[in-house]
């Protein structure tokens, strides 16, 4: 039974769809994005389960990539982390989670992403850079300035 991500909810037929397993969140989320195929996949035989998303949150820190993910990707991530079924998802961002994981993941429609990234904040006045650990806006701790999420170049 695969983790279904909402790009595999909306884009999938819903013979595909049975028997997957997703997050309560992604209801709400597929409500406003398709109200009519909410509605469909109510009444599908899918499993929707909620869980703790602490341990998705952890490795998306350690990637860097926790500022990409959203309340319901991560929910989606800790359900893949926690059942160990290959995540359906084209997110990157999850992706590059589950490939540094070595958490098993498929694309629904896009490309699969090909390398790990890993991220980090930077400085646009002094370039200073260090890990990316919250979701918060970063201040740099060298000049003030305010700092954005950029690849690192390992």
């Amino acid at each position: 039974m695969p983790v279904l991500d909402t790009a595999a909810l909306l884009h999938w037929p819903a013979e595909k769809l049975q028997g997957g397993i997703v997050a309560h969140s992604q209801l709400e989320e597929l409500r406003k994005l398709s109200p009519e195929r909410a509605m469909l996949l109510e009444s599908i035989e899918m499993e929707w389960l909620s869980i703790g998303t602490g341990d998705a949150e952890a490795a998306a820190v350690a990637t860097g990539d926790l500022t990409r993910l959203s309340p319901v990707d991560l929910e989606v991530l800790a359900l893949a982390l926690s059942t160990g079924q290959k995540l359906f998802t084209d997110d990157y961002s999850l992706q590059n989670v589950c490939r540094h994981l070595g958490h098993p993941f498929e694309s629904v429609s896009n490309k699969r992403s090909r390398e790990l990234w890993s991220w980090e904040l930077k400085c646009i006045g002094c370039r200073a850079t260090r890990k990316v650990e919250t979701k918060q806006e970063a201040e740099c701790d060298v000049c003030g300035s305010p700092m954005k999420v950029k690849r690192s170049r390992n």
